[in-house]
């Protein structure tokens, strides 16, 4: 059993290891184990019911709505120069659309294959071309990260590694038994969680340099996210139960992007 187990864990890991790739614009690693071109079909899908949806109103025809697609265009145009000159086009087969959505939710997505959808909520706080950039930027920097792609991944990996674990436990003691247990009731939920915070943190720096290459001061995002941060009403969880970071880590962070993002930035 225990020769079975190392050569299952061997195969699984040099599986995974032959799977990671790497993100467009913050080169950071992932895991890529799913099909991109069913998740974004997929995605595609779900974009449509949820626009058809009898409980979406989608707005057309203010200057609100041309705003959002204003500036989502000028995001794609920017983001599939970059990913051309980065000769890295061919991997990504998005299909963009941008739709304002009435709703008072705060809120704004991306799905894979570049499908947007900002809430009317969110507008009061954009504030500004420039604000409505950085919550754009940072919801299509998901995408073109494929930060979807990796979480699906590693969910894949996760229940593979909890298989083969739990056929290890047969041969250990109680002790082992109980921290594997204690690993995959607890462990592995908030080491998700934890990998999303570092997921919207790359979306944070991503997003800044994309909106920089669409001709958006970077800058604003700061501004953007104190808006946002005095908005909030009620007392935000703490940072390590979250999947987002904390304002103060997040602006801090932002500051810290802003130098790289200028250097993509033309007024």
């Amino acid at each position: 059993m225990k020769r079975i187990f190392n050569y299952t864990a061997i195969f699984l890991i040099g599986g995974i290891l032959a799977s990671c790739a790497t993100s467009a614009v913050t080169g950071r690693k992932y895991l890529s184990l799913v099909n991109e071109t069913q998740l974004n079909e997929q995605a595609a899908l779900a974009y449509k019911e949820f626009l058809t949806s009898s409980e979406t109103k989608v707005i057309t025809g203010t200057s609100n709505a041309t705003m959002v697609k204003r500036v989502g265009n000028s995001i794609a145009s920017a983001t599939n120069r970059f990913l051309q000159e980065r000769g890295v086009a061919d991997q990504y087969d998005f299909n963009w659309e941008f739709n304002l959505v009435q709703s008072d939710d705060v809120n704004a997505w991306c799905m894979p294959g570049g499908k947007v959808a900002v809430y009317s909520g969110i507008i009061p706080i954009a504030g500004n071309e420039a604000g409505l950039a950085t919550v754009m930027g940072h919801e299509i920097a998901h995408a073109i990260e494929k930060h979807s792609v990796a979480q699906a991944s590693n969910q894949i990996a996760l229940q593979l590694g909890a298989q083969v674990l739990g056929a290890a436990s047969s041969t250990t003691n109680n002790r082992a038994v109980s921290a594997i247990n204690q690993l995959y009731g607890i462990g592995a939920p908030l080491g998700m969680l934890k990998f999303s915070r570092n997921d919207e943190l790359a979306a944070d720096r991503a997003g800044l340099i994309i909106m920089a290459m669409a001709g958006y001061n970077p800058n604003e995002a700061v501004k953007f996210w104190e808006r946002m941060s005095s908005a909030k009403s009620g007392q935000a969880p703490a940072e390590f139960l979250s999947t987002h970071p904390s304002d103060a880590r997040r602006i801090s962070q932002l500051q810290s992007y802003i130098p790289e993002a200028m250097k993509y930035y033309k007024k």
